[in-house]
């Protein structure tokens, strides 16, 4: 069994990072800079588990994107598999609205996002899991599927 490249890894390692630095970045300029290091100091297991996830599912998505390529077939299973990881970074984010949401006349949203902040870590945590076990699956597959054109 042939191991994962280097650039997938780097990719998703460079996607990890990029996702905490918008992270900062996004809490920074509707909260401020302090309000989003606190927020990161109170969640720090839960926004590195969602920025890490994220980052082996790009790895993941990469290496299964370099297979299909490789291969020369169609990349529909690779569009697919990438529409659960944007899926779960919208909910890991969505919370961060309840700062700017009343600014735009939606207060309850915003209080119902800032009471169920904990619930959609938790969600975003989920739907990680479920992005990596869904392409982790789909190279499996392509690897069976393609193990006997090698032959």
């Amino acid at each position: 069994m042939r191991n994962i490249p280097v650039k997938p890894i780097s990719y998703g390692l460079l996607a990890s990072i990029a996702l905490l630095g918008v992270y900062f970045l996004t809490v920074s300029a509707i909260s401020g800079q302090d309000f989003a290091m606190e927020q990161f100091k109170r969640y720090w297991y839960f926004i590195t588990a969602l920025s890490a996830g994220f980052g082996v599912q790009v790895a993941l998505y990469s290496y299964l994107r370099a297979l299909v390529k490789e291969q020369s077939i169609s990349r529909g299973v690779v569009v697919a598999s990438g529409t659960t990881s944007v899926i779960a970074m919208v909910s890991c984010c969505a919370h961060y609205l309840v700062n700017i949401l009343p600014i735009i006349g939606i207060t309850g949203v915003a209080l119902l996002i800032s009471q169920l902040q904990i619930e959609l870590f938790w969600l975003g945590l989920i739907l990680n899991l479920i992005g990596i076990v869904y392409i982790g699956r789909n190279i499996t597959k392509f690897k069976m599927a393609h193990a006997t054109d090698r032959k």
